[in-house]
Formats: structure tokens, sequence, C-alpha cells
């Protein structure tokens, strides 16, 4: 399968954001996937499972440049992609903390309630990190939905929040790459896996 696009492939980085990107030759479905799933642009999420299953190669093209090779989505092994540092930046984030008025800690009741809530309102979530006694959770700043939120969870939690911020996605990351990205910005949360950081940013 092949998606012809006005970029010669993959790239590590949206060029709005970043002057320096460069194209991803290799990538495995698994990064493919975490990388839509976080936002990059060029490929919807639900795109590779089926061509997974069926070990189907991907290929996004240029239609400027229909012989080069572009970037191959395929059963590549993590050895075998480029494990090249990919950024994904999203604009216009709230981070939202909440937290029981009582000051207890926040359980599994709690957590019910407040996904209840986001799934009625139908609200996508960034990221979201919980601790004792918070909840704290980064959604697109959408006025009518973030408003409704708060009214509802202002019933029974104490809720604090933050906007104008950006969401940062670095995948395959390293320190290098985490302080080039924030520069002088404060970090009000971040979350790390093994091959992937997120961090949210005053902007």
């Amino acid at each position: 399968m092949i998606i012809w696009k006005d970029v010669p492939g993959v790239l590590n980085a949206d060029p709005r954001y970043f002057n320096d990107t460069v194209k991803i030759d290799r990538m495995s479905y698994r990064d493919a996937i975490e990388l839509a799933y976080f936002g990059a642009s060029v490929i919807h999420p639900k795109t590779i499972q089926p061509l997974q299953s069926g070990k189907i190669p991907l290929y996004v093209k240029s239609f400027y440049r229909p012989a080069e090779s572009g970037t191959v989505i395929s059963t590549f092994s993590e050895e075998q992609s480029d494990q090249v540092p990919s950024f994904i930046v999203k604009p216009d984030q709230v981070l939202i903390s909440i937290s029981p008025r009582d000051f207890s800690f926040i359980a599994e009741g709690n957590l019910h309630s407040i996904f209840g809530l986001l799934a009625s309102l139908d609200i996508h979530l960034n990221m979201m990190q919980h601790s004792a006694i918070s909840f704290s959770i980064v959604m697109d700043n959408l006025p009518d939905k973030v408003d409704r939120l708060f009214a509802l969870l202002g019933n029974d939690f104490r809720v604090k929040y933050n906007s104008g911020l950006q969401l940062i996605t670095v995948r395959y990351y390293n320190q290098e790459t985490i302080d080039r990205v924030v520069g002088q910005r404060r970090i009000l949360l971040e979350q790390k896996s093994r091959t992937t950081v997120q961090l949210v940013v005053s902007n």
C-alpha cells in the first residue's frame, strides 16, 4: 500500500516547528501506531492495524518525487527500525488537576466518576497522570467542553488548571533532545516510558 503525500516520507518532526527535520527510512508498525496516536498527522492510527495483521508494507511517498524511496512501514524489529528521535507538538493545551475536596486519596470510585464525566462530554485525553491525592489530565483547549467539565467536576472535586500550554512528545528521546525542545521553558508535567517522553511546557 502507498500513501502519496506532499512530503518525502515520514519526517521526524513537523517542519512548522522544526527547521532541521529528517526523513525516517524504515519504521516498524509499532512505531507508526505510537506516533499516530500521539498526533503525527501523516497516518491515522487505525490505518496500521489491518496492515500489520496482513503483514502488508505501507509506503509513504512524495507525489512530487515519486521515484524516491520514501518511508516503508513494515514488520521491522526495534533494532531494524530507524530509531531517530521524533517530535510531536500539540499547541493550545489545558492541564487540569483534580483532587477530592476533603484531601482524601484519589481512589477507584473517584476515577470512575471522572472518567464517566469525560466520556459523557466526549473528551479525548492527550495525557494523564495519577498521584495519591490528585489526578491530572491534559486535553485540547475546547472552551465549551472545558467549561462544562469544570462545572460538573466542581460539584465533588477541587479543580485547578493551566491553559495556553504545549504538549511535546518525543519518541526515542535522550536528555539532549529533551533539553533541546524545552529550552528555558517551565515543565509542568512530565511522563516517561522506555522509549517515549511527554512534556507539558509553558508556551
